[in-house]
């Protein structure tokens, strides 16, 4: 049979219907050939399998089905999805960015900014995915390539002439974006994560360059110089290399010129613009975004006043100010290096306020990370609250020592713990002085938390507003 020939394709047997083609995908948690049967039983006329000792006594028993075996399932799967929605890539200039942190920032400012050029335009990111400006969940920071497919499906029959998209390195190791048409990859920074996935960071590391090296040889290759790893990510790929920096010259280059809590003068290739960003790293991100959107052929001026209309991405050094000066901050920080970045930012642009920070840590999830935030929260904050964030299946209790055990005997005298996440950001507001700055950290744009295997709404911005509201009666 031929790929048009059945009625859908899926790897979940609860979605099969019949003449479905499933295909069988070996995950991280779960084997896809132990749903063969359920498959079949639903209707499934064709099957896509890599493993033939799975199959071999269902094989037997079942006439009519079409047995296709592959190397790699997962790899079979990105293709079977590329040619089921026609290759919808191919159709769009696909802009893909990856690193440990900037992800979102980039690809979400990069669709406001073409947006806002009159251009129509997709998005696939942590926070959400959007198709021509209707919002779609998103589940993953990388999708599964049906849902990608799809969604560029739907993009270019509507009209879409650009997808904006985050790659992760777990997105790039499965094969989500395998048999995807790139035409722009953009590098931000490799710093400390997911090494509860890859184990290493060398293996990290490489799964991130194999993104690069899989471009194809007339797509670009935007790269930050300045990260020690810059060049190791570009240095096997195709693509024409790009590079950009804030610190040497470059294709592209910027400099900070002056910094508040309402944005950041800029000088860009030579030219200056205020940009509605804080931090250094901001800086990077929008030399990034300024880089793509000229290699993609945006003019220089108009994409120097579209960075100067951009907002503030939810969840990333997003401000609310309160009542007696408080401002608080919220922002997705769940890294070393992005805690680090933003409480360094915070205090070089007030170093009068006082500084709160109020994190915790993931749960399942890289614990080798935890005492180094610890140090560096401690180290660079005036005061520490010491949270919950998602904690999962882990005890609260246990993810909080594992923090504190990365923070000196000095230092420990201005922390504090509360496991209830909501009662440490009342703690941190009612108790600041005036003019102080409270930085919620690792939740951003997170509307949830994860205790057990339970998620429960909860919203910082809804709960600093009510909290604001106390503070005014």
């Amino acid at each position: 049979m031929k790929i048009k020939d059945y009625t859908s394709v899926t790897t979940d047997s609860r979605k099969v219907i019949p003449g479905s083609l499933f295909i069988a995908v070996k995950g991280y948690n779960a084997d896809g050939h132990a749903y063969i049967n359920a498959a079949l039983e639903k209707g499934a006329t064709g099957i896509v399998y890599e493993d033939e000792e799975q199959v071999e006594a269902l094989k037997k028993a079942r006439t009519g089905i079409e047995w296709i075996r592959v190397e790699n399932s997962r790899r079979a799967l990105a293709e079977i999805a590329d040619q089921w929605y026609g290759q919808p890539s191919r159709q769009l200039k696909l802009v893909g960015i990856t690193g440990t942190n900037g992800k979102t920032t980039t690809v979400t400012l990069l669709y406001n900014l073409f947006t806002g050029l009159g251009y129509k335009c997709g998005l696939l990111s942590t926070i959400a995915n959007y198709v021509d400006g209707v919002k779609y969940e998103a589940v993953n920071t990388t999708s599964d390539p049906l849902t990608i497919n799809s969604l560029m499906r739907e993009m270019v029959d509507k009209g879409c002439e650009y997808c904006f998209m985050e790659v992760s390195s777990i997105g790039v190791e499965q094969d989500r974006v395998h048999a995807l048409d790139f035409n722009v990859g953009i590098f931000s920074n490799l710093t400390h994560d997911h090494l509860d996935y890859h184990k290493t960071f060398d293996e990290y590391l490489r799964c991130k360059k194999l993104f690069f090296d899989n471009l194809p040889k007339g797509a670009k290759a935007i790269t930050n110089v300045d990260d020690r790893n810059g060049m190791v990510m570009v240095q096997n790929t195709p693509a024409k290399i790009v590079g950009y920096s804030c610190r040497k010259m470059a294709d592209h280059s910027c400099r900070i010129l002056e910094e508040s809590f309402d944005g950041m003068l800029l000088q860009i290739d030579g030219t200056q613009v205020w940009c509605p960003l804080i931090g250094r790293h901001n800086a990077y991100n929008a030399l990034a975004i300024y880089s793509a959107a000229v290699e993609l052929g945006a003019t220089k001026e108009e994409t120097l006043v579209g960075l100067s209309k951009i907002g503030q991405v939810c969840g990333r050094l997003e401000q609310m100010k309160g009542p007696s000066g408080i401002n608080v901050v919220i922002d997705y920080a769940h890294t070393p290096d992005a805690l680090e970045n933003v409480l360094e930012t915070l205090r070089k642009i007030a170093p009068e306020r006082t500084l709160t920070c109020v994190f915790g840590c993931g749960g399942d999830r890289d614990k080798t990370k935890r005492p180094e935030m610890g140090a560096i929260s401690a180290k660079l904050s005036d005061k520490v609250i010491i949270t919950s964030d998602n904690s999962r299946t882990e005890l609260t209790v246990d993810i909080i020592a594992d923090i504190k055990a990365g923070i000196s005997k000095a230092d420990s005298r201005k922390v504090l713990s509360l496991e209830d996440r909501r009662e440490a950001i009342r703690t941190a507001i009612l108790t600041a002085g005036a003019d102080e700055t409270i930085l919620l950290a690792g939740k951003g744009h997170e509307d949830y938390q994860i205790i057990g295997k339970e998620k429960r709404h909860f919203d910082e911005h809804e709960i600093v507003r009510e909290i604001f509201d106390e503070l005014k009666d």
